[in-house]
C-alpha cells in the first residue's frame, strides 16, 4: 500500500460527546460510505437521525493493485471525455509478466468493464520473467537487482556494493545482499555491450517463461 494511494471512500460516524477519532474497536455499522465529505455527512445523519453526526473518513488506502487497475484510462483524463481518452482508449496491446496476470491484467479488465463499458485491450504479449542467474526472482531484499545499464557499460563490485549503502535496506540485508553479490559478481560485471544484451534477452525469451541472467 502505498501513502499517496486513492483514499478509502468510507467514513466513520461519532456522536456528539465522543472523541473525534475513529476506536480501535469501532462499531462497525457506524461506517457509512460516500463519494465525498458533505455525502457522507448526509448519510451519516440519516442513519441516526436522534444523534448529532460528525464523520471522519478512514486514514488508509486501497491497495496498489487498485489503483493500477485504473490506469488505462485514468492516465487519459477519465471520468472527462478527453481527447485523449477516446484516442486511446480501448488500446490494440498489452505487454507484461506471467506473474502479474491477475493481480494487474484481471484487475484492467474488470475495471475497464465496469468503468468504460469494453476492455482496455484486446490482446495481452507475456514476456519472459528476467531472473537472476540461480532462478531466483530480482528483489531489492535479496540485493540481486541488476540494472541493465551496468550490464552494457559495465559495473565494478565496488560500485555495486556502494549502491547498496545508498539505498532504502535494512543494515541486516545489506551485508546479506553483499555478501550475495560478492559471490556472483567477484570482478564486477563486464562491459556487454547494447547489442549482446539485446540479443540475449531476445533469445531467451523464445525459449520458455524464464531467464536466468548469468551475466
Amino acid at each position: 500500500q502505498l501513502w499517496w494511494g486513492h483514499r478509502i471512500p468510507a467514513y466513520y460516524c461519532i456522536f456528539e460527546g465522543e472523541e473525534l477519532a475513529i476506536p480501535k474497536g469501532e462499531d462497525m455499522e457506524r461506517w457509512v460510505v460516500a463519494k465525498s465529505l458533505e455525502e457522507a455527512q448526509a448519510e451519516g445523519s440519516a442513519k441516526y437521525p436522534d444523534r448529532k453526526v460528525t464523520v471522519i473518513q478512514d486514514e488508509d488506502v486501497l491497495d496498489t493493485w487498485f489503483s493500477s487497475g485504473l490506469f488505462p484510462f485514468s492516465t487519459l483524463g477519465w471520468p472527462e471525455q478527453t481527447a485523449d481518452l477516446k484516442a486511446f482508449y480501448p488500446n490494440s496491446l498489452l505487454e507484461t509478466g506471467h506473474d502479474i496476470l491477475f493481480f494487474w491484467v484481471a484487475r484492467m479488465v474488470m475495471m475497464g468493464m465496469k468503468l468504460m463499458g469494453e476492455v482496455p485491450f484486446s490482446d495481452v504479449f507475456l514476456h519472459a520473467m528476467v531472473r537472476d542467474a540461480h532462478g531466483r526472482k530480482m528483489s531489492k531484499s535479496l540485493g540481486n537487482v541488476i540494472d541493465p545499464i551496468d550490464v552494457i557499460q559495465g559495473i565494478t563490485l565496488d560500485q555495486l556494493q556502494q549502491r547498496l549503502e545508498q539505498g532504502n535496506l535494512d543494515p541486516k540485508e545489506v551485508q546479506k545482499a553483499k555478501d550475495g553479490q560478492k559471490r556472483d559478481f567477484p570482478q564486477g560485471i563486464p562491459e556487454c555491450g547494447t547489442d549482446a544484451l539485446r540479443f540475449a534477452l531476445c533469445a531467451y525469451t523464445s525459449q520458455g517463461r524464464d531467464i536466468n541472467l548469468n551475466v
